[in-house]
Formats: C-alpha cells, sequence, structure tokens
C-alpha cells in the first residue's frame, strides 16, 4: 500500500520550542540535552560541529560559547499545536506524527488547491504568518519518502519513490521513527546492515520480503516496507471540529430522576439547537454529573445513526434519564467512591505520574463499613463528541438501518443504563495469536481501541480461515495414532507420529478418526513466566465431517475451537 503523502517539517522544533520559553537569541548557537546526551541540534551549532548524540562535555569543547537547553517533551508537543492549528487552515485534516512534523494525505487537498506544488505554498504561508516559523514541504508516494522529501523541498513524482529512496543510506529510516526508542532500535538495526555490507536503501529493497522478516523480524520489516516506497497505513485525519458542551448548575441539588431528567430536557434541547446551528452532528454524547461530595460520574453513549434525525432532542433526554436513573441508584456512585478510596483519593482524571504507585494505600475499614447515604447532583454537563459536518458519516451498502437495527439499539442502551458501564459487552477483533487472544470485550457504545492492534504481523498467529466456535473452556482430548499410542511433539517441533483418532475425555464419546490434518504450529509466549510452556496447535478433519483445532501442551492435548 503507497499513499499520496504530504510531510509539513519544522526544522529543529525541540531546540525551536525550548529557545521559544527560554527566550535565546535566535543568533546563538543552541542545543536540547536530557542530562547525558545532545538530543536535538540547532543549524548554527551544527556549523560549530556539534552533533547530535554528543555528550554535554564534549560539545561544549567544541563550540564554547554554546547554549544548552532542557529536554521537555511536553513542551514540545504544546508549542507544537498552534503549528497544527495553522496547518488546519489549509488542510482539513492532518496527523501529528511527532513535534514537528505533520502528515497528510495528498490527493484530495492538492486537487482541491491545484497543485501539490500549491498546497505547500499555502501550508508554509498559514505557518509563517500565524506562528512566524518556517517550515518545509515535500510531497511523495509513502511515508519515507515524504519525510525526506521535506528535508529538501521537493515534490517526487507519482510512482518515483522507489527510485528516489534507492541512493539514500539506509540511516535515513532514523527520519521516519517518532519516538527516541524506536529511533534506537533503528540505529541498531542500521548499525547491523552496515556491518553485513549493506548500506543503501535499494539494497534492502531489494530483499525478499519473507526472508527480511525471518532474519530482522518485524522492525525489519517495517524499515523494508518503508525502503520500497509504501506504507503500513494511511496517515490518519484528526477533524478540527471542536466538541460542543451545554452544562447547568442544579440549585438546589437534585436527588430524583425526575427533577434531574427536566434539567436534561433542557440541556437536550440547547445541544440540539447547537448542533442545528453549525450544520453539524455528533458520532458520541458525553454524559457527565458532580454530586454534592464532589465525585465525577461521566459515561459516554452512541448516538443512533442518521444525523439529526436519529438524534433529537426527544432522544437525546432519553439517554440522559436512563444515565440519572443508573447513577441516583447509587451502584455507580459507590463504585467510584471504592476507587477513590482504593487511589487514597487521588483524582482519576489526572495523569499518572511516576510515583502515583506509592500512593495506593489499603482501604480505610471505617469508610468500608459506611452505610450508603441518598445521592445529591449538584451539576449536570452533556458535551457532543465526534462532531463532524452533518451529512458526512457513511450510510451502509444497502440501505440505512431498520426500524429494528434501532429498536435494538435503544433497548441495548436502556438495559446498559440499569446494569451500568460492564453489563453489555460487545466482542470485536484485535490482534494475537491465540484463539482467545484475537477476542477484544469491550462496554456496549464505547470507541475505545482494542488493546493489541489488528494490523501487526504477530509472528505465530494462526492461519485463516479463524474458528467458528471457541468454548469458554477448552475440552481435554486424546490424540492418538495409529497404534493407540498417544502423538506428542518432539524438540524441533514435529508431530511423533501421525494422528490416527481423537477421543474425548472423559471416555464416553465415541473415537473419532482423522482423515485429514495440518501443522503443527508451534506457538511460544510469556516465555519469562514461570511455568510457561510452549503449546503445538494442530488442525485436523473427522470422518464425521467436523473440523476442529487442537493445542497441545506438556499436560496433554484439548480442543480450542471448531469450523464449520
Amino acid at each position: 500500500m503507497s499513499t499520496r503523502t504530504t510531510v509539513l517539517w519544522v526544522p529543529d522544533w525541540p531546540v525551536v520550542a525550548a529557545a521559544a520559553v527560554e527566550r535565546t537569541p535566535v543568533h546563538v548557537p543552541a542545543v536540547v540535552h536530557d542530562g547525558r546526551r545532545l538530543t536535538a541540534v540547532s543549524e548554527l551549532a551544527r556549523g560549530q560541529g556539534v552533533r547530535r548524540g554528543m555528550r554535554r562535555r564534549q560539545a561544549q569543547g567544541v563550540c564554547p560559547e554554546l547554549v544548552l537547553l532542557p529536554a521537555d517533551d511536553a513542551r514540545d508537543v504544546r508549542l507544537f499545536e498552534p503549528v497544527a492549528a495553522a496547518a488546519e487552515t489549509v488542510v482539513a485534516g492532518i496527523e501529528v506524527a511527532r513535534a514537528g512534523l505533520l502528515l497528510l494525505p495528498a490527493s484530495g487537498a492538492s486537487r482541491y488547491h491545484g497543485s501539490e506544488e500549491a498546497l505547500a505554498e499555502l501550508l508554509v504561508a498559514a505557518v509563517g504568518e500565524a506562528t512566524g516559523h518556517e517550515c518545509a514541504v515535500g510531497t511523495a508516494d509513502g511515508l519515507l519518502a515524504a519525510v525526506l522529501a521535506a528535508r529538501t523541498g521537493s515534490v517526487v513524482p507519482a510512482g518515483g519513490s522507489p527510485a528516489f529512496l534507492a541512493p539514500r543510506g539506509v540511516g535515513e529510516l532514523v527520519h521516519a521513527t517518532v519516538s527516541d526508542d524506536v529511533a534506537a532500535a533503528v540505529a541498531d538495526l542500521v548499525d547491523l546492515w552496515h556491518r553485513l555490507g549493506l548500506r543503501t536503501l535499494g539494497q534492502i529493497a531489494a530483499l525478499p520480503r519473507t526472508d527480511v522478516h525471518a532474519r530482522f523480524g518485524p522492525l525489519g520489516v517495517w524499515a523494508h516496507t518503508l525502503a520500497c516506497g509504501r506504507d503500513e497505513r494511511p496517515p490518519a485525519r484528526r477533524r478540527p471540529e471542536a466538541d460542543l458542551e451545554v452544562s447547568a448548575p442544579l440549585d438546589p441539588p437534585v436527588d430524583r430522576v425526575d427533577t434531574a431528567t427536566f434539567a436534561g430536557r433542557r440541556l437536550a434541547e440547547q445541544l440540539h439547537d447547537l448542533l442545528v446551528q453549525r450544520a453539524v452532528a455528533c458520532g458520541r454524547l458525553q454524559i457527565a454529573a458532580r454530586t454534592d461530595d464532589g465525585e465525577e460520574l461521566v459515561r459516554t453513549w452512541r448516538t443512533d445513526l442518521g444525523g439529526w434525525g436519529g438524534l433529537t432532542p426527544a432522544r437525546i433526554t432519553d439517554r440522559i434519564r436512563w444515565q440519572l436513573e443508573g447513577w441516583l441508584t447509587g451502584a455507580a456512585v459507590e463504585a467510584a467512591r471504592e476507587r477513590s478510596r482504593l487511589t487514597g483519593g487521588r483524582d482519576r482524571r489526572r495523569p499518572r505520574g511516576p510515583h502515583d504507585d506509592d500512593l495506593l494505600e489499603v482501604p480505610d475499614p471505617d469508610l468500608l463499613g459506611e452505610e450508603p447515604h441518598p445521592v445529591t447532583l449538584v451539576h449536570l454537563t452533556v458535551t457532543a463528541l465526534d462532531v463532524a459536518p452533518a451529512g458526512a458519516e457513511q450510510g451502509r451498502l444497502w440501505g440505512g438501518p431498520s426500524g429494528g437495527d434501532l429498536r435494538a439499539h435503544r433497548a441495548l442502551d436502556r438495559v446498559q443504563g440499569i446494569v451500568g458501564l460492564d453489563g453489555v459487552l460487545q466482542a470485536t477483533l484485535q490482534g494475537g495469536r491465540d484463539v482467545r487472544d484475537q477476542v477484544h470485550l469491550r462496554p456496549w457504545g464505547e470507541q475505545s481501541a482494542p488493546g493489541r492492534p489488528l494490523d501487526r504481523p504477530w509472528p505465530g498467529r494462526l492461519p485463516d480461515p479463524a474458528p467458528a466456535t471457541v468454548p469458554p473452556v477448552p475440552e481435554p482430548v486424546d490424540v492418538l495414532d495409529a497404534r493407540g499410542a498417544p502423538v506428542g511433539v518432539d524438540s524441533r517441533c514435529r508431530l511423533t507420529a501421525a494422528p490416527a483418532t481423537v477421543r474425548w475425555r472423559p471416555h464416553g464419546d465415541p473415537v473419532r478418526a482423522v482423515v485429514g490434518w495440518a501443522g503443527p504450529w508451534l506457538l511460544t509466549q510469556r516465555w519469562w513466566v514461570a511455568g510457561a510452556a510452549p503449546r503445538a496447535h494442530l488442525q485436523v478433519t473427522l470422518d464425521d465431517r467436523q473440523a476442529l483445532l487442537l493445542a497441545g501442551t506438556p499436560d496433554g492435548w484439548v480442543c480450542e475451537a471448531t469450523y464449520d
């Protein structure tokens, strides 16, 4: 996959941001250091022979007038936001790869502004006028080619990225990294390639992808993909539309659902009027309430499909009422109080610090023995999230949702408002190697990303197709050869004999003959955990046309899943 990508790059951004905060003159050579080594170097300092990665004393020996500035990732990101906002005045959606580097799909934006050269001129002008910073813009097929094109302010013709990258050194890969940890890993890989005689990106691209994966792992595949002028994924756009929020204090405080719903109805009407006035719709609703003792209760609801027609004031009010019913029963509030006790009163919305684990305290027995008191709300807020222009949502291929679909969604929302956030779950796919690892359960309506990305290589993952049925608990079985002896897996990951029959334990079920089998696939995970052992997966077809996925462990074989 290769996406036409435009990159906006502000050279030496950590130095620029630090110099702006420390009010360092622009004519003075400056560097950013983390206490041990230099992490960013200005152009003037490079002209004096200072290089990134030097120790502080070595750099001061090369350039005595050097100004040392402290590293601060939060500062770099915070000060880069005006640059991103300025770019969004030209293009509606961008991706911040790291502080100082922006990505955006070039095809639509270049057509709208006339050409890729015109797009680059507009971006440079917008950033310069809004922030005063100089930037460079480049366009090419693929991430790495676009980043390198931005460093020279050039446009690589469509289809020309492989030729553009081929003569460049493998060290250029570090410019496509987004964190210091990845940059260090890429530097180690580049050093290994140099010792193997691989010096250019063209030589890396000429290697077979499977061989690169087998020898250098996922990082090598990533580097090979970029060296070929391709992308793992297109740039992810962010929408510049702000979330809409309406709120109201509840004075006097309320502890009844009908009274709180009356206030919620007014907020629903105000929010709907704002959506109509701005010609936008929202994908999610966030309902937040504050109790008289300072507890913050927050719940996010997915909206109905169909823009304004699916999100009327009455339906917003329904969601508020359902949520208030769940909160005012006391169950949700008691859970929040329990979390507060276990964290020593720490605000759950505050970002965790490096020593937050030290704040974990044993709950006070006196507090745990308190009787729950009535819940009283003092403030109510409703926020429209995922705001986008009305009509921008994409309909289904075969028409819109039916009335039954909407009724089912509303019924699930109603049940979830009663039983709580984790009472209604939906299953989605995630990355993993085992059949159970690939299932991610999340609360109904939540848009949270799975814990393990689905688009990673996942070496050792079971081949497609996926099993149709996975029992809650694996069923123990015996796998026997033609002589009735148990089948095992030797040290070379090969079966000790061809499987002939499968017998369920306890031995009440009939023995089934094996008419076909494939594998085994060895899976080793969490080798650092005591007692962890490799597992061998085996696919078998029985004489009754049933297909099974079996897993072999030191304790024997189990049936993990069945195929249709």
